[in-house]
């Protein structure tokens, strides 16, 4: 054994910079190493793309495809610095001529996607990169990156919201999350998800998300007396949320009742906020004590390691509770933190590519997916060749031409109405939280499934294995 690396493996040392300027390096050498190769060969023509997750995780029976927006705005500001070029200069691995090309580096191609929010399914494509091959195949990277933390956690989030039955869900996860650029694309995709708002200021000001919070348990414990640190609270915020569990719940809730008492009944609280204990019998306790003292306006929030399972539970067991706060469990998609989403050369030059490896094959060419239903909602899906025209809504629309956005980035109150409207066309089996013991059923049209054939003919056939001949041109 040696820990000496081989010579396309081999080990890079060089000199880091301060600041990398935008997202142009945020990629695998692997990616930069095939694009001198394929600037050396001369292979540039036209190649085509498909990202999409080969299956579902086991706890999944749709995913909410998420994140495109912020590929659209990546791909039309990607550009190589003087210090990047610099950098890559250093690593000694890279022509000059290559570097001078990176230097004047565009995205030109086009992107056809789902829109944000569309419930998918395993092999579906969520888009499809059309750009020259070293262009296309720079941004694997980026774009699986993008594409893959949203979608994971709006998928999650989903979940969550469902279980809730129509209570507010925030978003309180931001300090587990993994890395400032996480928590800020995630608190997007909660929202655009059903999540009502986010703990996270900067997500809020990036996006314009509903910010939420009030106190911590530090608050309390930082006063002498758990009544003067209300009270205090109260002056400066008089329509707040107190948490209520630092010491002793019911006597911190009676603490509350007395002061509204000394003035005269209403002291303007919002919510009081149960973060420990036996959320069943204590917010059933704390409701009929707020109640009792004419405080029926006063709602009562619940946090502290929910996820959707915790959440149904405690409806079931009859809590009274009128909203989530929910945190790591969300944040990281616990039981669910990856997909097997794969980012696949397709088509290259007008003809069809696949790889034929057991499990990872490739549908060829670019792809359209048809969605069929009725007025009682959606039952079936086909993948089919882009120019097909078959029964159902094509899923998959042209959002980038020649390097730009062809329309304005929609709000995010679209997109979450679109998540909610298209869930509701979903088979009411894939919307429970459990396994469906019949998943959405998804097929591959009959052109495709010839495509493929030919295809696959034509590779075993250059290894040697007699095989059908590539239509020529490839599909439109």
């Amino acid at each position: 054994m040696t820990d000496t690396p081989t010579a396309d493996e081999r080990i890079t040392d060089p000199r880091p910079i301060a600041a990398p300027d935008g997202d142009a390096l945020f990629t695998d050498l692997y990616e930069l190493s095939m694009l001198q190769a394929y600037f050396a060969e001369g292979m540039d023509r036209e190649a085509v793309f498909s990202l999409y997750v080969r299956t579902l995780p086991a706890r999944r029976n749709y995913l909410i495809a998420c994140g495109l927006e912020s590929v659209l705005e990546q791909l039309e500001n990607l550009r190589f610095s003087a210090a990047d070029i610099a950098y890559l200069e250093g690593l000694d691995t890279f022509t000059a001529d290559f570097l001078d090309w990176l230097r004047d580096f565009r995205f030109t191609g086009s992107v056809r996607a789902v829109a944000e929010g569309t419930p998918m399914f395993g092999e579906e494509p969520l888009l499809e990169i059309t750009a020259p091959l070293p262009e296309a195949q720079l941004v694997e990277t980026l774009v699986m990156n993008q594409v893959h933390l949203q979608t994971v956690l709006a998928s999650k989030a989903r979940r969550v919201v469902d279980a809730a039955e129509g209570r507010t869900v925030l978003d309180f996860g931001a300090r587990r999350m993994h890395g400032l650029d996480a928590a800020v694309q995630g608190a997007r995709a909660f929202h655009i998800a059903g999540v009502a708002g986010t703990s996270n200021v900067r997500a809020g000001a990036r996006y314009g998300i509903p910010v939420a919070g009030t106190m911590a348990h530090s608050y309390v414990q930082a006063h002498a007396d758990e009544t003067e640190a209300f009270a205090a609270f109260l002056r400066v915020f008089p329509d707040t949320v107190l948490l209520v569990d630092t010491y002793d719940t019911l006597a911190a809730v009676d603490r509350i009742i007395a002061l509204a008492r000394d003035r005269g009944g209403d002291i303007g609280l919002r919510a009081v906020r149960l973060d420990s204990g036996d959320l069943v019998a204590l917010s059933r306790a704390v409701r009929r004590r707020l109640d009792d003292a004419g405080l029926q306006r006063v709602q009562i929030l619940a946090s502290g390691g929910l996820e959707e399972d915790g959440i149904a539970r405690l409806i079931a067991d009859g809590a009274v509770l009128d909203g989530f706060g929910v945190g790591t469990a969300m944040a990281v998609s616990e039981d669910a933190p990856s997909l097997d989403l794969v980012y696949k050369l397709c088509a290259y030059g007008g003809e069809g590519r696949m790889k034929l490896s057991t499990g990872k094959a490739v549908l060829p060419g670019p792809k359209q997916v048809f969605r069929s239903g009725d007025a009682d909602g959606d039952h079936r899906d086909v993948i089919a060749r882009a120019d097909e025209t078959l029964p159902g809504r094509p899923l998959l629309e042209t959002v980038m031409r020649d390097g730009h956005r062809v329309r304005p980035a929609p709000a995010l109150a679209d997109i979450r109405s679109h998540v909610a409207t298209q869930l509701a066309r979903l088979p009411a089996t894939l919307r429970a939280p459990q396994p469906a013991e019949t998943p959405y059923p998804v097929a591959v049209s009959e052109a495709l499934d010839a495509y493929r054939a030919a295809v696959s003919g034509t590779i075993t056939g250059a290894a040697g294995v007699e095989g059908r001949t590539l239509p020529q041109g490839g599909p439109s």
